[in-house]
């Protein structure tokens, strides 16, 4: 073995020195130690010009000293080792430190071993304990990895530390050292577990005291990543701490660091966490890491094992286990059945199962064992279906891990019997005490459930139920019938022979045929009455029974019920009530609505003979809504005027029915006697705008009033709110200019403007309303623009071009639609 001091010889490279490389062999990737910043340098592996260049030479001292470090340290590792195998030969033999070196340097001869692997054996003999089993299990398992090596280098100096340390704390800073920082961790909590689920700092390394102040204490419930550490067996590991949003020690110092919480335990009970902090974020761990860490918090379990943590704010006390004996009398003090369960271990010392050890007086076997049966089997023996369905035993097995308390409500317990199983519901406790585990059951009574049930149904439904020997005059009554007769059970049930006494003088034949079918002919029968109670209430009731007949024949018994129906009752007056309230409306709204559509029939019917005019085809159609409960307000117009002019006109009310339609009535009128004036369009609107205004009820309306002088072939035109007309000249069809103007009713005085346009032979004017294009997905412009597609054909009469186009409407708001149609001749 080289002196300390003395740097370790360089590690063979594969070359002899000296020897030549070609320029095209490839490059070797020479990594610098952790925390340089000079990163990677490749060199070539030859001893060419570029190998003896100063970045060349550079990196090959610093792959030199990498390998003396790593030498070093590993050397560092072993002399622990082996100082502590020198202490406990100086204390079995009784010798001195030197006297001691030299035997086992000659021990170590005589075995043919290294002086590390004779002092690791020197180390397990005197220990002989749990904690070298695991080192030695962990070292069985990693044998073949390709870092074994410095692995058993490692939990070896962790073992021997945690044998040396006499707390927690130094148990925490020995794994840091000798195990932790050469897999790159920043610091260690070893956290204990409470028998209430808290969480207690029982030693920690690379935290400040500030920080394992803060720390010392979790109480239950808290999510931690300590916590979730204790839920899976394999332990909890995270790549970045940031990214899970859990709360834990160091937190501030390492926010983007990993971590890593794996369960300490022995035996199936987990005594504590050992939680790793690395500085940075962490890829997924080879399994020889995982498998170092989980023989490292198995090491910490048996410290913890033998030490008790402390209460919040005290300071470090003795442990107090319950004794077994008092755990048995208090289950033999309760009420409940209750069974206490010892750990059963196997060879290695894992948890298999649960020792029921006892049961108290108050047990209930499912499938009606006795107690001696069930007592001194193992738990998944007695009941080998609590591993399936109803996952008991692992809930018992958490229970005992973790120490946290079960509680379930109407849990299914099955027992195998003769190969069949039994099944019970039963509400259940679990609790930890010391090394045993209480587990209390309350067995449901299923014939006591369902009697509740029936009660809980009938007291909603308001049913009461009786029964009547007819041989010895006896009568039961349950409590809800003699709620619903208003009876106190001190004044004794009636006979079915006095109902009709208790009855509505009018149900007394309904009653009467009711008791004949029951008693004389001996059937089931029902009937509804009112009952007339003592407090002068009366209540709708029905009543259903059957008979029952003895071996003979005779008739010994009738069972049946009451329910009472009232609300149902009352229900169905209002109901009928409602009815007819609602068909009296329909008869009224059907009523006004044929009025409404009689009057609009009758000023404009839907079809009308063409309007004859000097040099002038004029032609007219109106299509009223497909549902007649929609009468509308559109009207039309087309007469000659005593001037000789002729007066084209149409206009839509808003709103729909009898309101709707006398409006309209109103204004076709009105327009009619203003044209006579011999005005023009625009002040004949204006003159209507007035009109509408007066009228009651806010009524308000679109038109177009247009004149058409026959001699000069012009026409005057004006609009208020509404579409323009579409002139079809040859195989176009466009709007006239848009002339401003407000829809009528809206403000008392309005002012329009006229347009003016001259038409020629075979011009066809259309004045129309919104029914005609008005769709709900599309809006206006885009309809008006399939309107002046369709207006480009044009048919032979202009009758045809009108019905075309109420034929490809696309309308589909279910509004009347007016269409008035002008060929200049």
């Amino acid at each position: 073995m080289s002196h300390p001091l003395q740097p370790a010889e360089p590690e063979p490279t594969g070359a002899p020195p000296g020897a030549e490389q070609s320029p095209d062999e490839p490059y070797t990737a020479v990594a610098l130690p952790d925390g340089d910043d000079l990163g990677v340098i490749e060199v070539p592996d030859g001893d060419g010009d570029a190998q003896r260049s100063p970045v060349g030479r550079l990196a090959a001292t610093v792959e030199r000293l990498r390998r003396e470090v790593r030498a070093a340290q590993a050397e560092a590792d072993g002399r622990a080792l082996i100082e502590l195998a020198k202490g406990i030969l100086v204390e079995r033999l009784g010798c001195g430190p030197a006297q001691a070196a030299r035997q086992l340097a000659e021990l170590t001869e005589q075995a043919g071993m290294s002086p590390l692997e004779f002092a690791v054996e020197v180390i397990n003999q005197a220990a002989r304990d749990r904690v070298a089993e695991v080192t030695s299990a962990f070292l069985a398992s990693t044998a073949e990895g390709p870092d074994s090596g410095a692995s058993a280098v490692r939990l070896r100096a962790a073992e021997s530390g945690a044998l040396a340390a006499h707390d927690t704390q130094a148990v925490a800073e020995s794994l840091m050292e000798h195990a932790l920082r050469p897999i790159g961790a920043e610091a260690v909590a070893i956290w204990a577990l409470g028998s209430d689920g808290s969480l207690t700092l029982a030693g920690s390394a690379g935290f400040s005291a500030a920080e394992a102040g803060r720390w010392r204490y979790v109480p239950p419930g808290v999510a931690t990543v300590a916590r979730r550490g204790l839920g899976e067996r394999s332990g909890h590991w995270i790549g970045c701490l940031s990214d899970t949003q859990l709360p834990s020690i160091g937190q501030h110092l390492h926010p983007d660091g990993g971590r890593a919480a794996v369960p300490a335990g022995t035996g199936g009970r987990i005594h504590g966490v050992l939680e790793i902090v690395w500085p940075g974020p962490i890829e997924p761990q080879s399994p020889q890491i995982v498998r170092q860490v989980e023989a490292l918090a198995e090491l910490c379990a048996h410290t913890l094992e033998t030490s008790t943590p402390p209460r919040p704010g005290d300071e470090w006390r003795p442990g107090v286990l319950p004794d077994l004996a008092e755990l048995m009398d208090l289950a033999d003090g309760l009420h409940d059945p209750a069974l206490v369960l010892l750990p059963y271990l196997d060879a290695e010392g894992e948890l298999v199962d649960f020792r029921i050890h006892h049961v108290n007086s108050r047990f209930l076997d499912p499938s009606g064992r006795p107690r001696s049966v069930v007592s001194g089997s193992l738990l998944l023996e007695a009941y080998p279906m609590a591993a399936g369905e109803s996952e008991l035993f692992d809930q018992v097995e958490r229970v005992y891990a973790t120490g946290e308390p079960f509680r379930a409500r109407r849990m299914r317990l099955t027992a195998l019997v003769d190969e069949v199983p039994l099944a019970a519901v039963a509400d259940i406790h679990a609790s930890r005490h010391g090394g045993c585990v209480l587990l209390i059951w309350r067995m449901e009574d299923e014939t006591a459930r369902l009697a509740s049930l029936l009660g809980h149904a009938q007291r909603l439904g308001r049913i009461g139920g009786f029964e009547e020997n007819l041989l010895t005059g006896e009568i039961t009554w349950n409590v809800q019938l003699y709620d619903l007769y208003g009876k106190p059970p001190s004044d004794g049930p009636i006979p079915l022979e006095n109902l009709p006494a208790h009855a509505h003088p009018d149900d007394a034949v309904s009653i009467g045929r009711f008791l004949r079918t029951l008693l004389h002919q001996r059937r089931p029968a029902s009937t509804a009455f009112r009952l007339q109670r003592p407090d002068g209430v009366t209540r709708h009731i029905r009543v259903v029974a059957e008979p029952e007949l003895d071996t003979d024949g005779r008739l010994f018994v009738v069972r049946g019920a009451y329910q009472d129906i009232s609300a149902h009752h009352w229900t169905e007056v209002a109901l009928a009530a409602t009815r007819d309230q609602l068909a009296h409306s329909e008869q009224q709204a059907s009523e006004r609505n044929r009025l409404a559509l009689q009057l609009q029939h009758a000023i404009m019917p839907p079809a009308q003979a063409p309007l004859d005019a000097p040099g002038l085809r004029v032609a007219v159609r109106y299509r009223p809504a497909e549902t007649q409960h929609l009468v509308g307000g559109d009207w039309y117009d087309a007469v000659v005027l005593p001037s000789r002019l002729v007066l084209l006109c149409v206009g839509d009310v808003a709103g729909h029915g009898i309101d709707a339609a006398t409006s309209m009535v109103v204004l076709r009128n009105a327009l009619r006697g203003l044209a006579v004036t011999g005005a023009g369009p625009a002040q004949l609107l204006s003159w209507l705008n007035m009109v509408v205004h007066h009228l009651t009820g806010g009524v308000t309306a679109t038109a177009v009033c247009a004149l058409y002088d026959p001699e000069r072939h012009t026409l005057r035109w004006a609009r208020a709110g509404h579409l323009p007309p579409v002139l079809v000249r040859g195989t176009e069809a466009s709007p006239l200019p848009l002339v401003k103007g407000l829809l009528l009713g809206a403000v008392p005085e309005a002012t329009y403007e006229e347009g003016e346009v001259q038409l020629a032979v075979d011009d066809t004017l259309l004045m129309y309303t919104d029914g005609l294009i008005e769709r709900r997905d599309r809006s206006v412009e885009e309809s008006l623009t399939q309107l002046l597609v369709a207006a480009r054909t044009v048919p032979p009469t202009l009758e045809q071009q009108l019905d075309r186009l109420l034929t490809y409407s696309r309308s589909d708001t279910d509004d009347d639609t007016c269409i008035v149609g002008v060929r200049v001749a």
